[in-house]
């Protein structure tokens, strides 16, 4: 059960930060879940660095947590993103 909870958070977070960030990010109801999912991974990993814990531990992080983690993953997407050329057809 706490699978199916840790998704549906990775998906409302996925979501929430998509809205919070600026320009169009194209992305599916997967692709927006798998982006709250790491970035519950990335804000536990962030608080842990913050609260003096173990730098290595992947703990999963609250809403507000996630949604953080989602943003800095979402922002690393997007430099990734325009720094690979277009393709032309």
């Amino acid at each position: 059960m706490s699978i199916i909870a840790f998704i549906i958070v990775g998906i409302i977070a996925g979501y929430i930060a998509r809205a919070l960030m600026p320009g169009r990010q194209s992305m599916g109801f997967i692709a927006t879940a798998l982006l709250g999912i790491a970035g519950s991974f990335v804000g536990g990993f962030l608080a842990s660095l913050i609260g003096g814990g173990r730098v290595l531990d992947l703990n999963t992080a609250g809403i507000i947590g996630s949604i953080i983690g989602a943003l800095v993953v979402l922002a690393i997407l997007g430099l990734v993103a325009k720094r690979r050329p277009r393709a032309t057809v």
